[in-house]
């Protein structure tokens, strides 16, 4: 559980509840179900049309990485490959062989395979930067959702706002409904808006930090088996690797 994800949206609810009680708010003038439903509603439909139905149905089973985001495992990774190398060494290429249906990540077992079957570095490095690079593409597709929920919500909070101010405008012979009718409709504004700042933005770059730390984590298996397939010693191969965890 990433701690800071949990954090920061409570500290910024608290921020935002806390604000309205100092000023002699009342903490259920920010509680309107209709003002959420328009703007969370007509959030989620505009993200829709714009975006393809298995993009979106990927945003949101990614929404999960921004709480419980993937482990690097670097030094795990880095013992492995060198583990393989080794192997190499001493028995040959068909040393790996055996292992190859043990490997649960299908990165690491296409590229395992392709090393077993003789391809040579470059083949192998080209193979799985096309891999590498098709994932990333589509999880950064499904994070740009996010992004765009951020752009739309503000916007359909003022279409709620203005949705409140008609059913005001029609409630003008009785004065003592408009002051209550004019702060429910800007309800729906803050809602736009803090959607957008504090939840949908922030979320795309959570998820944005997670593709990068399994961009990263490709990038170090690649390297270690192209290493392997060029016939590079083990321990040159390991300090290169653990180059990427140093920053």
């Amino acid at each position: 559980m990433d701690l800071t994800t949990l954090l920061g949206l409570l500290l910024a609810a608290a921020g935002l509840i806390g604000g309205q009680l100092l000023e002699g708010g009342k903490l259920g003038s920010l509680v309107q179900h209709t003002a959420f439903i328009i703007v969370v509603l007509g959030t989620m439909g505009a993200v829709m049309v714009q975006s393809p139905l298995p993009v979106f149905l990927k945003a949101l089973r990614m929404v999960r990485l921004a709480f419980v985001p993937p482990r690097l495992e670097g030094p795990q990774i880095i013992d492995q490959i060198v583990e393989w190398a080794n192997a190499v060494r001493k028995d040959g290429i068909l040393a790996l062989d055996a292992r190859v249906a043990h490997v649960a990540d299908p990165l690491t077992r296409s590229g395992l395979q392709m090393l077993v079957d003789g391809f040579d570095g470059a083949s192998i490095r080209e193979a799985m930067e096309v891999e590498i690079a098709s994932r990333e593409h589509a999880e950064k597709e499904a994070a740009r959702v996010w992004e765009a929920a951020g752009g739309y919500a503000p916007t359909i909070g003022i279409i709620g706002a203005v949705l409140g101010l008609i059913h005001v405008m029609e409630n003008l012979a009785d004065p003592s409904k408009l002051g209550g009718g004019i702060a429910v409709a800007f309800v729906a504004t803050v809602y736009g808006v803090a959607l957008a700042n504090l939840v949908f933005l922030p979320l795309a770059g959570k998820i944005k930090s997670a593709i990068g730390i399994h961009t990263l984590r490709g990038e170090i298996i690649q390297d270690g088996l192209v290493g392997i397939a060029n016939g590079e010693n083990p321990r040159l191969i390991a300090a290169r690797l653990r180059g990427y965890l140093r920053h």
